[in-house]
C-alpha cells in the first residue's frame, strides 16, 4: 500500500459533499491534504474552514464574495473570483487531485481545465458528464488521468468493475434508487406534491436541488447518463432497481448471472474516501455494517408510466449528443420554478419533455455548442413555463 499523502483541491467546499470531503480529510489525514477551496458565495464558511485546514488558495464564484474572502483572511491566502477563479485553482501546481462538487454547469471548465492540466478529479456533479460526458472521458483519455466518481452509486459500480474491467463480460449495471418519498403513492395525488414534502428524503440529507431531483427520479436519471460515459457502456445496458433501504448502493450483472454488490452505511464519506485514496483502502473511523441489525433488504422496479424521469433519461442518453444537457438544463429550470411555487411536481417532467421536444440535435458536439444549448434548454423551459399551464 502507498502510504503518500494526495494534494487535494476541493470545488464546492460548503455543500453536502464538500461537507463530507472536509470530514474525510480530518479523518484520514496521513492520506488527505486539502490545498485549495471553493464555493460559490459562503464566504463566511470559507473563512472559516480555511483557516481551519490552512489552505493558502481558495476561489469563490460570486466576486463580492471573493472580496470578502480576501479582506479577511491573511494576506499570504491567494483568493481568486469568478469562473477564472475556480479555474486557476483547478490547475493548481501542487494539487494531484480535483474534486468537483460544485452543483451546476458551473463545474464543467474547471474540470476540463484540471484534466489538461494532469490532474486526476473525483465527480459529484452529475452535471458535468450528463453534458459533456463524451469530451471529458475524451480528454481524460488523452492526458491519461482518472475520472473517478463521488457518487454513491456510480462508486459502487467502480468497486464492483476494479476486479473485471473487460466491458464485454458487463451484462447490466444496476442503479439503486430510493424511491423518494412518493414512492408508494397514486399518480392522481402526485399533482398534490407541496414543496415541503418533496424535500423530505427518505434516506439522505442533501441540498434542496438533488432532494427534489431524487422525488422525481430525475436523479436517478442523470445518474443513468452518468455511467453511460463513465464505464463506457451502452444505455440499454444501464437499469435502475428501488432499494428504500439504501444499503446496496449498486450492482454490476455479469454476462453468467453473477452479480457482485457495493454495501455500505448511507454516508457520503465512504466513496469519497475511496475516491481519495484509490487504488488503496485505508482504514477510518466510519461505522461498519452490522448485518443481524439490517434484518431485510428490499427491492422493486420503479413506477416508470407515473414517474418518466427514467424514460426521458434512457432517450436523451441513447441519443447523445447535445440532448443530455438540454434535459438537465430544462429539469434545473423546471425545479426552481417548482420551488418558487409556479410549477406543479408533475409539471416538472413535462417542461422537460416540452423542451427536449423542441431541440435540434447536435451529434459530437463541441464545448461551445454544448454551452449554447445548454442556455437555449434554459430559455425554452422558461417560455414554456410562463406560456402554458403545465400545472
Amino acid at each position: 500500500m502507498s502510504a503518500s499523502r494526495k494534494k487535494v483541491v476541493l470545488l464546492g467546499c460548503t455543500g453536502s459533499i464538500g461537507t463530507s470531503a472536509l470530514k474525510v480529510a480530518q479523518d484520514i489525514p496521513e492520506r488527505m491534504e486539502l490545498v485549495g477551496l471553493a464555493a460559490n458565495r459562503s464566504a463566511e464558511t470559507v473563512i472559516e474552514q480555511a483557516r481551519q485546514t490552512g489552505v493558502r488558495h481558495v476561489a469563490m464564484w460570486d466576486e463580492a464574495a471573493a472580496q470578502r474572502v480576501s479582506d479577511t483572511l491573511d494576506a499570504e491566502v491567494h483568493v481568486g473570483a469568478g469562473e477564472e477563479g475556480l479555474v486557476e485553482l483547478a490547475q493548481l501546481p501542487e494539487a494531484e487531485m480535483v474534486i468537483i462538487a460544485i452543483i451546476g454547469t458551473a463545474g464543467l471548465r474547471p474540470a476540463l481545465a484540471a484534466i489538461e492540466a494532469g490532474k486526476d478529479i473525483a465527480v459529484a456533479s452529475k452535471e458535468i458528464l450528463v453534458m459533456a460526458g463524451e469530451t471529458v472521458m475524451a480528454a481524460a483519455d488523452r492526458q491519461g488521468v482518472n475520472v473517478l466518481p463521488i457518487d454513491s452509486e456510480h462508486n459502487a459500480i467502480y468497486q464492483c468493475l476494479e476486479a473485471n474491467r473487460d466491458r464485454s463480460e458487463v451484462r447490466r449495471l444496476i442503479l439503486t434508487a430510493s424511491g423518494g418519498p412518493f414512492r408508494t403513492w397514486p399518480a392522481e395525488k402526485l399533482a398534490e406534491v407541496t414543496l415541503e414534502q418533496a424535500l423530505k428524503h427518505p434516506t439522505w440529507d442533501m441540498g434542496a436541488k438533488i432532494t427534489i431531483d431524487s422525488a422525481t427520479l430525475f436523479n436517478k436519471g442523470l445518474e443513468m447518463i452518468e455511467a453511460r460515459w463513465l464505464f463506457h457502456i451502452p444505455m440499454a445496458q444501464v437499469d435502475v432497481v428501488v432499494h428504500r433501504q439504501s444499503i446496496i448502493h449498486s450492482m454490476v450483472e455479469f454476462i453468467d448471472g453473477s452479480v457482485l454488490a457495493q454495501l455500505s452505511h448511507s454516508d457520503m464519506c465512504f466513496p469519497i474516501q475511496y475516491a481519495v485514496t484509490w487504488p488503496d483502502r485505508v482504514t477510518n473511523s466510519l461505522e461498519p455494517l452490522d448485518f443481524a441489525k439490517l434484518k431485510q433488504l428490499d427491492f422493486e422496479s420503479p413506477r416508470f408510466d407515473d414517474f418518466p424521469a427514467l424514460r426521458l433519461a434512457r432517450e436523451s442518453g441513447e441519443r447523445g449528443g447535445t440532448l443530455p444537457g438540454v434535459l438537465n438544463a430544462a429539469n434545473e429550470v423546471a425545479v426552481e420554478a417548482f420551488r418558487g411555487g409556479t410549477l406543479s411536481f408533475p409539471g416538472i417532467w413535462k417542461i422537460v419533455e416540452a423542451t427536449m421536444s423542441a431541440h435540434r440535435h447536435i451529434e459530437h458536439p463541441s464545448l461551445d455548442q454544448i454551452i449554447e444549448a445548454d442556455a437555449w434548454a434554459r430559455q425554452e423551459a422558461a417560455q414554456h413555463i410562463g406560456s402554458s399551464n403545465p400545472r
